[in-house]
C-alpha cells in the first residue's frame, strides 16, 4: 500500500488494485475519506476540518506524486 504522506496520526495513501475513479485515502485513527485525484472532491467519508485542509493543501502541491503512485499501483486504470 503506497503511503505517500503522514502528518501526526494522519496518513495519505493509495491502495493497489483499487476502483475508479482514481482517488486516494486520508486516514485518521477515527475517520477516513476517499478523495478524487482530479478534483480533490471527497467521494466518501469525512474528515475533521483541520485534517481536511492540511491533507488537501498537501495534495494540491503533490498532485503529480499522487497520480504517479495511482498509475504505479493501479496500472489497469491509468491517469492520462
Amino acid at each position: 500500500m503506497g503511503k505517500l504522506y503522514q502528518f501526526g496520526s494522519v496518513i495519505v495513501r493509495v491502495y493497489a488494485n483499487d476502483h475508479l475513479p482514481p482517488h486516494f485515502h486520508v486516514l485518521t485513527p477515527d475517520d477516513e475519506a476517499l478523495v478524487e485525484i482530479a478534483t480533490f472532491r471527497i467521494l466518501a467519508g469525512s474528515l475533521p476540518g483541520r485534517v481536511e485542509r492540511e491533507a488537501l493543501a498537501w495534495a494540491t502541491e503533490n498532485r503529480a506524486t499522487i497520480a504517479a503512485e495511482w498509475n504505479r499501483t493501479n496500472a489497469r486504470f491509468p491517469i492520462a
